[in-house]
């Protein structure tokens, strides 16, 4: 692992809670109450977490590296 961590958010507004997130990276993203939550903001970088955020069907996931928004990436 390099030490590279990022920031994950999730818009709970937008959440619709498909649980693709979860089922991708389960160790980053849980389902509570219907709607996804990161288990802690702060995670180790990893490809998966930005496929979760680009397959989230509400575009609820924002994940950051710093001040700039990684993922997801535009359509």
């Amino acid at each position: 692992m390099s030490g590279v961590t990022w920031t994950v958010r999730i818009d709970a507004g937008l959440c619709l809670g498909s649980g693709i997130c979860a089922g991708t990276a389960p160790e980053v993203f849980a389902l509570e109450d219907d709607r996804a939550r990161p288990r802690t903001e702060r995670v180790a970088a990893e490809q998966r977490i930005l496929e979760a955020a680009d397959m989230c069907p509400a575009q609820a996931i924002t994940v950051h590296d710093g001040p700039r928004v990684i993922a997801p990436h535009p359509a």
